[in-house]
């Protein structure tokens, strides 16, 4: 949806040490995106976007976040991958915010899989929202996940929000990883650093070694949705080294 925009090392970088520890001058390349899964059977949206028309926020001077030139609304992206609303089946919501959920209104078929704290904060309700309860036990170093389609699993990992999660999908010996913004850049993730936007420091610190452990372990494919390291990690089946 966005492309060629920037973060700040403060931003990406400071939510431990806070912003004042890190060089507002060292920036990274910022993006956004969202991810569709076509399984033969169905297909799945990890997140949304922006609703359609959604203003543009502006690059402004001294920023610590410029999301980027407009490349498409997401439903234009969405119709240029050859789909139709109607064909989702399900939606897999990592958080809250609107640049996961915005869309979620153009998917009348869809089941909207989303943890109970953010779902409540949300206020969403409705046959086609399913709270999910992470019934399926532990996932390698994960403690709480659930199975949301053959080698796909939604899995608890709180911090950014309080009912915050990640998806990984196995697809041959390939892990993928779309994780939110558990870091909103590669760089924080193997610098080992938050960024400063979280609920839960605590629980987002412990989301972030968890996440590093279990890349340190499988070969991952780790797919940004502030970054276009996202998007080329895809293309190329990039499998992230720390």
């Amino acid at each position: 949806m966005f492309d060629h925009g920037f973060m700040t090392q403060a931003f990406a970088f400071g939510g431990e040490e806070g912003k004042e520890a890190f060089d507002e001058q060292i920036i990274y390349r910022s993006s956004l995106q969202n991810f569709l899964i076509d399984t033969g059977d169905e297909v799945i949206l990890i997140d949304t976007g922006f609703q359609n028309d959604a203003p543009v926020p502006p690059k402004k001077l001294g920023s610590p976040l410029y999301m980027g030139d407009k490349v498409s609304d997401y439903m234009a992206a969405f119709t240029a991958l050859g789909y139709k609303p109607e064909q989702v089946t399900k939606i897999v919501i990592t958080h809250k915010h609107p640049d996961p959920t915005a869309a979620l209104q153009y998917f009348p078929n869809a089941k909207i899989y989303i943890s109970p704290e953010d779902a409540d904060a949300m206020k969403l309700d409705g046959d086609n929202i399913v709270r999910v309860t992470y019934k399926d036990g532990a996932y390698h170093n994960f403690p709480a996940t659930e199975i949301i389609a053959p080698g796909l699993r939604m899995i608890e990992a709180k911090g950014h929000t309080k009912g915050n999660s990640i998806a990984i999908l196995e697809d041959g010996e390939l892990f993928y990883m779309f994780h939110g913004d558990v870091t909103y850049c590669d760089a924080a993730l193997k610098a080992n650093k938050l960024s400063i936007v979280f609920e839960d420091l605590k629980a987002a610190s412990e989301t972030l070694d968890r996440v590093r452990e279990f890349i340190t372990a499988h070969p991952t494919v780790y797919l940004s949705t502030h970054c276009p390291e996202g998007y080329e990690n895809l293309e190329m089946k990039r499998v992230m080294k720390l």
